[in-house]
């Protein structure tokens, strides 16, 4: 497992709380509800505790009123899984003391731990460990165990409320204009994708687990590329077959942009390891603004598209590009709203006559991301009343 640093932030759970201290920051763990027990009856309170401790987390995972979140996390967790993982929070805890708390052995404790981080449930290292949000981690986790079942199970839970969590700001994701689709001295330092991919050693890419999702329901409207969502380290890490070289990187990105993908990343301007390549149909972020109507469900560039009427030609392909219908056709026409654009640039690299710009929001618009996750992670909490 590996300890990203930045994630570590107070955290405090409504039910059954007590304080212990680690590396000289305050954490709040919940009291064990005892050793887990196999018990039917025991079952449910294992995953309701699940369910609210993932509710705690600055990402958010809305309850319903249906409980639907329930099988989903059946689906996902095995009662023993859910019964540990309900027990961590936000905060990275030590090791020693979540085995002291949850009353097992130390070595045990980190077994279970190891596995639950390789299956996404867990982040942390061979010392500290704390509970995974639901998106984006566990969610994306399980593109090797998506199934048809597990499919309509995330889905009916984001139509029965699930969805809630994208209306929270800042947004979990932001959006990364395409290569060259605006003026190089506009380019802010972390809106720079490319430069993004270069100064990192190792990447690696697999498939897009929305798009598998919404295949798998039947309900995909596109045929844009499956193996598309990539992560990056900073260090070199051992060879696998999903690994990409910085070349292979870029031209992917290439490609992306080609068919008509959003870039969209962690919203926060620094430690950035992974890049989502989106479609409207099947991003789940972007369905937020399609489907649910969450305008920022995703957190747009700094950057509007302009459309020259002098040079249009009419032709739709920005049409046909634009992921958010900013852009749409009436009575032979072309039309921008310019409120549901989202900065991408897809309609500039996609146009023949160069008749799309994208041009700089003024200084009082500009969003500048949370500097590092942590940061973004205390502004969610103190947005949501936490």
């Amino acid at each position: 497992m590996e300890l990203n640093k930045n994630f570590m932030k107070k955290f405090s759970r409504r039910d059954f709380l007590k304080a212990s201290t680690v590396i000289g920051t305050v954490v709040i763990v919940p009291t064990t509800f005892g050793m887990f027990s196999p018990a039917n009856d025991k079952t449910d309170l294992y995953y309701n505790t699940l369910a609210d401790a993932l509710n705690k987390l600055p990402n958010a995972f809305p309850r319903t009123k249906s409980n639907i979140e329930i099988q989903l996390l059946k689906k996902i967790f095995s009662p023993e899984e859910a019964w540990l993982c309900g027990q961590l929070t936000v905060n990275y805890e030590p090791i020693d003391s979540i085995a002291k708390r949850i009353d097992l052995p130390l070595e045990e404790t980190q077994g279970r731990l190891q596995k639950m981080s390789k299956r996404g449930f867990i982040w942390g290292n061979e010392k500290y460990a704390r509970l995974a949000p639901f998106v984006v981690g566990i969610y994306e986790a399980q593109v090797w165990d998506m199934d048809h079942e597990l499919a309509h199970l995330v889905e009916e839970y984001f139509v029965e409320g699930g969805a809630e969590f994208m209306r929270f700001q800042p947004a979990i994701h932001r959006v990364i204009p395409v290569q060259g689709t605006t003026k190089s001295e506009w380019i802010l330092p972390y809106d720079d994708i490319k430069a993004i991919l270069e100064t990192n050693k190792s990447f690696q890419v697999r498939d897009c687990i929305c798009r598998k999702q919404q295949e798998l329901l039947g309900q995909r409207k596109c045929d844009s590329p499956m193996k598309v969502c990539f992560s990056f380290t900073s260090y070199d890490r051992d060879a696998g077959e999903n690994d990409l070289t910085l070349e292979e990187a870029l031209k992917l990105l290439e490609d992306c942009e080609e068919a008509g993908l959003v870039h969209s990343v962690s919203n926060v301007a620094e430690g950035l390891f992974y890049i989502c390549n989106c479609c409207g149909c099947c991003c789940g972020i972007l369905r937020g603004v399609n489907k649910y109507g969450i305008e920022k469900s995703i957190a747009a560039s700094n950057y509007y598209a302009m459309i020259d009427n002098e040079k249009c030609s009419q032709c739709g392909i920005c049409v046909d590009r634009c992921q958010v219908h900013a852009i749409t056709e009436e009575g032979g026409e072309i039309i921008f709203n310019i409120n549901k654009c989202i900065g991408c640039g897809l309609c500039v690299s996609g146009c023949k006559f160069d008749a799309v710009k994208l041009i700089i929001k003024n200084d009082d618009e500009i969003i500048t991301p949370p500097k590092v996750f942590s940061d973004w992670e205390k502004k969610r909490l103190e947005n949501r009343g936490i």
